[in-house]
């Protein structure tokens, strides 16, 4: 089923697990519950989908990021779009990231 960016969070399920996502206060209930919740491999995909929004939001380039990430530049296209006409989603984590002043390494080795 394919939902748009209105009724998406229209639903129960939906919208609970954004409020409780949001709701989280520690890194380890975070860390645990995303763990339960996705394989490694969709918590490698998409922190390197994170890296890859914070490299872009820096300059780099496409080239660069892909071989940074190990994301195809089809991906990284599609991230570059949704940071400039996405919901503000990634702006707002890079926002809160950059808040931490840490070094965020990249995704995949």
């Amino acid at each position: 089923m394919t939902y748009s960016t209105e009724n998406l969070w229209q639903s129960a399920p939906t919208s609970t697990l954004a409020r409780t996502l949001a709701s989280m206060s520690d890194e380890e209930t975070m860390r645990n519950f995303l763990r339960d919740v996705m394989t490694e491999k969709e918590i490698v995909e998409i922190s390197a989908r994170f890296e890859a929004a914070r490299l872009l939001s820096m300059g780099e380039q496409y080239t660069s990021i892909s071989k940074r990430t190990k994301l195809s530049s089809r991906t990284i296209a599609r991230i570059s779009d949704w940071l400039k006409n996405g919901s503000r989603g990634y702006a707002e984590a890079l926002k809160i990231a950059s808040s931490h002043h840490e070094h965020i390494p990249p995704a995949r080795d």
